[in-house]
C-alpha cells in the first residue's frame, strides 16, 4: 500500500520526467513514444501533446497545487473499503483522460481504465514508468479492453454513447458525461492581444475539445475582421493533411449551399445559431443584452467553459486547474463518497 504522501512524491517524479528533467536516454525514450502516439492519430501532432504535457506538469503535478485541491477533501485516500472503478477514457486530445487517471489514483480505489483506440499509447507509458519507479504503485491502476465487475464508473463519450453508459452502468454510481463545448462572449473593444489569447481557445488541439470555443457572440454591428486577422495566428493548421480536409470539405459545402461564411483561408466563420460547430469552422451570432444571453447561456447542458473578459480569461480556456472538472462534475467528490 502507497500512503498519500508517498504517491504525490510519485507524482512528482513523474512530472519531473514528463517535463524532459530525467535522464537522456529517458528523454530519448519519451521522445520516442511521443512520436508514436502522433503516428498513430495524426490530430496528436507534436506541438500538442507538448502543450498537453507541459499543462498538467504545471496546474496538476505541482505539488503544492496537489496539496492545496486535496485539503478541500478531509481522509481522501484512505477509503474505508477499497473499491474496483472503472473509467472509460475519451481519445479527442493528447492525454485527456488523465485527470480522471490521477484522480483515481490518489483516492485509493482500484482503477480500471479503458483507454479510447485514439488515446493509448502516452498514458500506458506514463503508468509503466511509475510503476518501474514505484512497483507498489500496480496495485492502483490497470488498463483493460473492456471493464466488467466494477463498482462504479466514470465514462465520458459522445451523447451516443452516453446513452449506452447509462443503460450499463445504471445500477452503479457513476459519472456519465457527454458532448459539450465551449463558447466567448465579446463586447466589441477587445484589443489585438485578447483576440489573438482567444484564437488559442479556438484553435489549440484544432478545435477538438470540449473545452475549445467553438461559437462566439457578438454585439450587433460588430466588425468580425479583426477577430479573423487574429485567427490567421494558426493559419499554419492549413498544412496539416487532416485539418485541410475538413476544412476544403466544409468551405465545398458552403459553396454549394451558397451559405454565406467569412474565411481567411484557414478557418471559416459561419453564422450559426449552435454552439457546436465542425472542425475548422467557428460559428458567431449576435447579442443585444448579455444578462439575458448569459442567462440562457447558464441553462445550456451543453456549454463546458464561458470565455470572456469578466469569466474565463481569452487564452486560459485550455488551462483547467485541478478543480476544473469536466461538466462541472466534482469527480474527487464522487470517488470520496464511494
Amino acid at each position: 500500500m502507497m500512503e498519500l504522501s508517498q504517491k504525490l512524491t510519485a507524482l512528482q517524479r513523474l512530472g519531473a520526467y514528463m517535463s524532459g528533467q530525467g535522464t537522456e536516454e529517458e528523454r530519448e525514450n519519451l521522445l520516442a513514444v511521443k512520436q508514436r502516439a502522433y503516428v498513430q492519430n495524426g490530430w496528436f501532432t507534436p506541438e500538442f501533446i507538448d502543450l498537453s504535457i507541459n499543462n498538467i506538469c504545471q496546474y496538476y503535478l505541482d505539488r503544492p497545487k496537489l496539496e492545496q485541491w486535496l485539503a478541500q477533501y478531509p481522509g481522501f485516500g484512505q477509503p474505508a473499503q477499497r473499491k474496483k472503478v472503472g473509467i472509460v477514457a475519451a481519445g479527442n486530445i493528447p492525454l485527456v483522460g488523465f485527470h480522471d487517471w490521477l484522480t483515481g489514483f490518489l483516492s485509493g480505489h482500484d482503477i480500471r481504465i479503458k483507454l479510447s483506440s485514439k488515446d493509448n499509447v502516452l498514458l500506458p507509458h506514463l503508468l509503466n514508468k511509475l510503476q518501474e519507479w514505484y512497483p507498489e504503485a500496480a496495485e492502483y491502476t490497470t488498463t483493460q479492453d473492456m471493464l466488467k465487475d466494477c463498482e462504479a464508473y466514470i465514462a465520458t463519450g459522445s451523447n451516443n454513447s452516453a446513452r449506452y453508459f447509462n443503460y450499463y452502468f445504471a445500477k452503479y454510481p457513476h459519472i456519465i458525461r457527454r458532448n459539450r463545448t465551449s463558447v466567448a462572449i465579446l463586447k466589441g473593444d477587445e484589443t489585438t492581444e485578447e483576440l489573438l489569447a482567444l484564437s488559442d481557445d479556438v484553435m489549440l488541439y484544432f478545435g477538438l475539445g470540449c473545452r475549445n470555443v467553438t461559437k462566439v457572440y457578438i454585439p450587433e454591428g460588430y466588425e468580425l475582421g479583426p477577430l479573423l486577422e487574429a485567427l490567421t495566428k494558426y493559419a499554419y493548421m492549413a498544412d496539416h493533411n487532416k485539418y485541410k480536409n475538413n476544412f476544403d470539405y466544409n468551405l465545398a459545402l458552403f459553396l454549394l449551399n451558397t451559405t454565406p461564411c467569412l474565411t481567411n483561408d484557414s478557418i471559416l466563420l459561419q453564422e450559426n445559431e449552435s454552439l457546436f460547430s465542425p472542425i475548422s469552422v467557428l460559428h458567431y451570432g449576435y447579442y443585444s443584452n448579455r444578462e439575458e444571453l448569459e442567462e440562457q447561456l447558464r441553462k445550456n447542458e451543453d456549454l463546458q467553459c464561458l470565455v470572456a473578459r469578466d469569466a474565463i480569461p481569452f487564452g486560459q480556456a485550455q488551462k483547467p486547474s485541478l478543480s476544473d472538472y469536466a461538466d462541472g462534475v466534482d469527480t474527487a467528490a464522487f470517488l470520496h463518497s464511494l
